[in-house]
Parts: structure tokens; sequence; C-alpha cells
């Protein structure tokens, strides 16, 4: 058991001396620092005689006792000891801790697309807040709250901030608190009485099978570039509706060993560090697809070559997405984005192929509802090939 004792060590530059609370564990010794001074007519050999000085360390000694005697150190060094009394009440940045949070994102876990939602949602905490440094006791389910609710204009942000933020809030609470040794730094979940709204339902972005004739049938721009923006967003936006929906993600991510006789076997980028199956998909690589293969193949590790332009994918399909902006107004068509495809192609497969919901799910690698059975089936991804070539048949039925 920890011994304590108020004392005092050597003299300042000013005479006085600085009051300490000495600890001592396993024979070892150590000091903690108070905010008292004394002077030496009131030291006796050394010891402290000033009775309003005694009456402050005691009751700092039967806190510091009080704290111990709730938890079990027997296996505990001084240094633990010391950092349990000095840090049990100590207010921590969540600002920091976040930051730090989301650069393990980025860099760690490999998930940097999802770190950018994470920052997004604390700077808009701190925005709120007016405060660049927020502690985890700014963070009541009051404030907390009235947060949620200045966010209810947005669509999707009033849902996916909070869960940003309580998804940090919940690791700092796993990382600094330890029940078990009874040290409770973050000392309340304002998360527990709040319910999170759900993002609206977005608008469905498919458009007709005459829509997306128009555009593919429409032509390029004259352009004095080799390789334009406009002729980058038809060549990707055809990549992804001819592959079942594929994310341009995941388009950009491909390597040569993804393709294996003429199938993309790849991991969906979004969420296959959250899924058991890691999101595997096999696609074939339709013969209409050929060309832009061949037009755009890497002399790199990489199948494609769009790394060579784009930092990384998050950039590539912003100008993708320019590209297609572009490619419609010199065209007159209505204004497409990249989605357009995915969800173009989800919605022909249903409603014109006559493939179920499951199916569409499972071509565009969504997680499944039937998670227990699907550990006990060995999957056969050749369906999704094959309606993909039915998809593909009613848009370019020649």
């Amino acid at each position: 058991m920890a011994t304590f004792k108020a004392c005092v060590r050597t003299p300042r530059n000013d005479g006085l001396y600085s009051v300490f609370i000495r600890v001592t564990h396993n024979r070892v010794a150590r000091y903690i620092a108070t905010n008292k001074t004394i002077d030496k007519g009131k030291l006796r050999k050394g010891e402290i005689r000033d009775p309003a000085i005694l009456s402050y360390c005691s009751t700092l000694i039967r806190q510091y006792a009080e704290r111990l005697n709730a938890v079990d150190i027997s296996s505990w060094d001084i240094n633990e000891v010391i950092r349990y009394l000095t840090n049990i009440d100590e207010d921590i940045s969540f600002t920091k801790y976040a930051m730090k949070y989301i650069f393990r994102m980025a860099d760690d876990w490999g998930m940097k697309r999802n770190s950018k939602n994470y920052n997004w949602a604390l700077l808009s905490l701190q925005r709120y807040l007016g405060k660049s440094d927020v502690m985890f006791s700014d963070l009541t389910t009051k404030t907390i709250q009235n947060w949620i609710n200045s966010l209810s204009a947005t669509s999707r942000a009033k849902e996916m901030y909070p869960v940003c933020i309580r998804m940090m809030y919940n690791a700092a609470m796993d990382e600094f608190n330890d029940e078990e040794k009874n040290i409770i730094r973050i000392k309340r979940n304002p998360f527990k009485k709040i319910v999170i709204p759900k993002s609206d339902v977005p608008e469905k972005r498919a458009v007709s099978v005459e829509a997306l004739q128009q555009f593919f049938n429409a032509p390029l721009p004259e352009s004095k570039m080799k390789d334009s923006l406009p002729e980058l967003g038809r060549d990707v936006a055809e990549m992804v509706f001819c592959l079942a929906g594929m994310n341009t993600a995941d388009l950009f991510e491909l390597r040569k060993d993804n393709l294996r006789d003429g199938v993309l076997c790849y991991h969906r980028q979004k969420t296959k560090k959250f899924r058991r199956d890691g999101a595997y998909l096999e696609v074939k690589i339709p013969k209409r697809l050929l060309p832009l293969f061949e037009k755009y193949q890497s002399d790199n590790d990489y199948l494609l070559n769009f790394n060579i332009r784009y930092q990384d994918n998050n950039s590539f399909n912003v100008n993708v997405n320019n590209g297609i902006k572009k490619f419609c107004k010199a065209n007159g068509l209505p204004n497409l984005c990249v989605y357009t495809f995915r969800h173009s192609w989800a919605t022909i497969a249903q409603n014109e192929c006559g493939a179920s919901t499951a199916e569409v799910g499972f071509a565009l690698n969504h997680s499944s509802a039937h998670r227990v059975t699907e550990g006990y089936i060995r999957k056969d991804y050749s369906p999704i090939s094959i309606l993909n070539q039915k998809v593909i048949a009613v848009v370019f039925p020649s």
C-alpha cells in the first residue's frame, strides 16, 4: 500500500519552499507538487509546522488514499501510481484525440476516404462550439443535441457527422478508461440519451434507357488536348456502367493481379475494412470495354493508368464527374454524374432484365441481410457477369 507525507525539498530562488506530497510505494518514492509554498520560519528541522498547510495536505492525502483504495495497485509500480493520481481529474482534449484518430484512419488503417468524413464532422463541431480545442468536458448531452439540431437542414450530415463523433468518443472511452482498475478519466457518455436522426432518402439518380443512349451516342466535344476531361468522363462512365456499376475508387485501385482470365477480381474499397468477406467481387470484362482497357492500360502495377494523372481515387472521382458534366453541357444533355450510371445499371437490371433486388444488391457488392446463411455458401460470381451482359444489351442492342 502506498504511503503519503507532506514535505518540502530544496528552497527556491526567492527563499520559499514548494510543498509536495511524497508518495512511497514498494519502497520507491516520488513527489506530487501542490500549489502551496511555505517560508523557512514555518519549518522545524525540515518538517512543516504551518497548520493551514498541514490541513490542506491532509485533505489532499485523504483524497489520494480514497482513490487508491478503490483500485488494486499491487502490481503497479510507483510511476503508474503517480500517473493515476495526477491524471484522474485532468480534462482531455477531444480535438487532439480526434485528430490523432483521423490520422490513424488515413495512414495506418488505409481508410483515407472515410477519414475525410470524420474530419468534416470535427470541423462542424468546432464551428458550432466556436473553439478549435474542444474538451471532453464540453461535450454534454445538451450541447451535442443542440449541435445535431443545427444540422437538421442537411440531408446526410445530420446522421453522418454525429455517428463519426460518437465513434471517436467511444474509442476514447475504451482507451482512457479502465473499469477493472477503476480508472475513469472520461466520466460520462453523452450519447446514451441521444437518438441520432436518419439521413434523408437519397434522390433516385437513375435515368431512362433512352437518356443513357443519348449520352453514349453523343460526340466528344472538340479539344486540343490529347486526353480531355470530357473524354475521360465519357469513357469512365461507360466503364462504370458496363462493369455492373463499379465504383470509380475500385476502378482506380485495380492492379494487374486483379485481372484473371478476363475477370476482374477485387475488393470494394468503400467497405472492405468492415465486412467479413472483404467486400470481394468478380465481374467479367465485356468485349465492349476491351478497347477502353487497352486505351488506358498502365505500364506499372496498376491495371489502368489513371494513377499517373491523379493523386488518388478521390481526385480521380472529382475529375471524372467534372468531365461528365462538361460532356453533357457540350451536347445539351441533362447534367449527370458518375453515380447516375451505377444507379441506372441497378434500375435496368431489375425493371428491364427481371433481376430480383437481392440479385441486384449482390452484383453491386452491397452487404447481405443473410449474413449467417452466407457463411454456409461458397459464392458463385458468374451470375453477375450474366446479368451484366443482359443490362448492356438493353442499352447497346447492337
